[in-house]
């Protein structure tokens, strides 16, 4: 009898390996760095053989700990970092250049001429998404356009494109599966709401040949199994969902009107909005949450077809506590953060706009970049990192404020998970702009329980959705405490200093 599910969780700073038993309680973790690399402004890659090396390693390692047989798994779930675009031969398996990763901001004039052509109706009306080099079509057509080659192969059908799940996917059944799930689809510009499909004119838009892309799958379900030298057994590969849908996923937000924040590199605010692809007006997307297919056993209403989500995306977040560690040396360890930044009061009136690689929602600015404003003779590095815990917290409350102008329905708490939730003081911050609970579970590894849940519930590790959902449990709750004019004032503020970031970086610094 199988004892465990094994989530792989491809992330943009490490690759991890996490058992969970039936009860949702992990039992082995690994994990390994994968930093990215910077080679020019404003471009973020990684290597997609490390990416693979790495994350191997860490299953076989996460075994091992747990001193499991292969044998004892019943399935692999996979969850990873999304829009990260990989491009690689289908007969040798070899990549065609490294992966660009999310981050990236190297397609911004393609976005902006895509824009100038009156073409970002055409794309958020199929996709819910908005023309930003954040998603994976602009970054495929890139390496088309710039790899030698590249164009030509791909419309003979001798190359293939992924992204990190489908990278994953391939390696793992020795090339046997090019495939990808219905929430990284949503990802990429390519991918039409509606129809569950790739949409032929979004292709020809962005020039793509259709013979790149995998084949759109539910989130659960079983594709294949891994080849049979990886692990001495073949073990079925039964889930995938990118990052943020599988935090929601492991979160239990199951429900119409129940949202996750995960606290990582980025902030991602999702925003379960049932059976319906609720269109945004504040410059918010619509995405995919999961797609359970035709449903599971002993599910329930919960239980089939593709659910939907509103999502807000905040590119800096943790990064911004790694520039306090990295680029300042106010810190030495991550989390140091929260003793520095709690030794004084507040922030002293500093506002650190942390726009690294531009501002993602509501503002979508590509040419933001960070600053910080109210600096004093008085300012400490202390000020500094509650300031950089207190961008977070904006952030991410004013993609909650947008969300709600979009979805009636009142939110009742926020619950939250990553790195960054276990900052006790991050989480009040955060409850307080708010004006709502913000609620820890007590498995904080939500992505990874997401990814587990869904390949189990494929191979009836669990009974059914109901079954999964009662592995969530509440571990603290932060009750708002600041008074409602307070907020108000410091949101106000935080605008003020987000209009002094925003347009920096102007347009022709972008280009090659």
């Amino acid at each position: 009898m199988t004892r465990y599910v094994l989530a792989l969780d491809q992330g943009t700073s490490s690759s991890r390996a996490l058992l969970f038993d039936r009860e949702g309680r992990v039992q082995a973790l690994a994990q390994k760095e994968v930093p990215p690399q910077f080679p020019r402004p404003g471009w973020v890659e990684h290597d997609p053989g490390e990416l693979w090396s790495t994350q191997i390693g860490v299953a076989q390692e996460a075994l091992a700990r747990a001193g499991a047989r292969p044998s004892d798994v019943a399935a692999i779930g996979i969850t990873n970092q999304r829009e990260t675009t990989l491009l690689w031969d289908r007969r040798t398996g070899e990549p065609l250049h490294r992966a660009i990763v999310w981050q990236d901001r190297r397609t911004a004039p393609l976005c902006a001429e895509l824009r100038a052509r009156g073409l970002e109706d055409t794309f958020r009306a199929k996709t819910g998404l908005l023309l930003d080099p954040y998603f994976s079509g602009t970054k495929l057509r890139w390496l088309l356009d710039h790899v030698p080659g590249a164009r030509e192969r791909a419309e003979r059908g001798e190359l293939a494109f992924g992204t990190v799940d489908s990278w994953l996917v391939w390696q793992l059944t020795g090339g046997e599966l090019h495939v990808t799930d219905a929430t990284n689809a949503s990802r990429t510009l390519l991918y039409n709401l509606r129809t569950g499909d790739w949409d032929d004119e979004l292709l020809g838009l962005l020039e793509i040949p259709r013979a790149l892309l995998p084949e759109v799958r539910p989130s659960s379900e079983v594709y294949g199994h891994t080849a049979a030298h990886l692990f001495g057994h073949r073990i079925p590969v039964a889930g995938i969902a990118g990052d943020q849908q599988a935090a929601t996923f492991g979160q239990a937000c199951l429900t119409p009107g129940m949202a996750k924040n995960t606290y990582g590199t980025g902030c991602f605010l999702l925003l379960n909005t049932g059976t319906q692809a609720v269109p945004s007006g504040h410059r918010l997307l619509t995405t995919v949450a999961w797609d359970l297919g035709a449903g599971h056993l002993g599910a329930g209403p919960l239980g089939a077809g593709r659910t939907y989500a509103l999502e807000g995306s905040v590119f800096v977040a943790g990064a911004a506590v790694g520039w306090l560690r990295d680029g300042l040396g106010l810190i030495r360890e991550a989390q140091e953060v929260e003793a520095l930044a709690a030794s004084v009061p507040t922030s002293g009136g500093v506002y650190f706009v942390p726009a690294f690689v531009g501002l993602g929602a509501p503002y979508w600015d590509p040419h933001a970049r960070g600053t910080l404003v109210g600096l004093t003779r008085g300012t400490t590095g202390a000020h500094l990192a509650r300031a950089a815990l207190e961008a977070t917290a904006f952030q991410s409350a004013e993609v909650l404020l947008a969300m709600r102008r979009d979805h009636a329905a009142p939110l009742r708490e926020l619950r939250v998970d990553g790195g960054g939730s276990r900052n006790a003081l991050l989480m009040q911050i955060q409850a307080d702009l708010l004006g709502v609970p913000v609620v820890r579970p007590r498995v904080t590894e939500t992505t990874a329980l997401g990814a587990a849940l869904l390949a189990g519930l494929a191979v009836g590790f669990w009974d059914g959705v109901e079954d999964a959902a009662r592995l969530w449990q509440e571990e603290r709750v932060f009750e708002p405490a600041l008074p409602g004019d307070e907020r108000e004032h410091r949101l106000a503020r935080w605008r003020q200093a987000v209009e002094r970031s925003r347009g920096w970086a102007e347009a022709e610094d972008e280009q090659e």
